[in-house]
């Protein structure tokens, strides 16, 4: 059997900015699609628009994120790596549920100054708090042979 190879910190945050950047690259013009860029440059005042905002802004990343998780077990940033999100017990797919707790706990992590995201960078097995509330394991794709 192969050995594990955890995701370190500075891999996951470059495929974090890959991320980051493809949901700027689909939002962005959707939001000036929608407001132009006057109601954007001066915040969005009424109550459709900022349903709609929040939708943009938001849920579709949410959604997008999770729904990656669960079908290609990693998002674009880490598939461009080679890396992949699995249950730190069976090695196997996350469940949805730990799909939800890994992208909730994203939240728990930042709180302290960030200190839950920094954690990849210190701990054994490179989890984050995120990935140890939802007992997940971000690891490089092992070969198929």
């Amino acid at each position: 059997m192969t050995e594990l190879r955890y995701v370190g910190f500075w891999a996951r945050v470059l495929a974090m900015l890959v991320d980051s950047l493809i949901v700027v690259a689909i939002t962005w013009p959707l939001m000036v699609w929608f407001f132009g860029w006057e109601v954007l440059l001066q915040g969005v005042q009424s109550g459709a628009a900022q349903v709609v905002h929040i939708l943009l802004s938001w849920v579709f990343p949410i959604l997008a994120v999770i729904l990656f998780w669960l079908y290609r077990q990693a998002t674009p940033g880490k598939i461009a790596l080679g890396a992949k999100i699995v249950d730190a017990n069976t090695l196997q797919a996350p469940s949805t549920r730990q799909c939800i707790i890994r992208y909730l706990g994203y939240y728990l992590s930042t709180i302290p100054m960030g200190l839950g995201l920094f954690w990849v960078g210190i701990d054994a097995r490179k989890q984050g708090w995120h990935d140890k509330l939802a007992g997940t394991l971000v690891i490089y794709q092992q070969n198929q042979e």
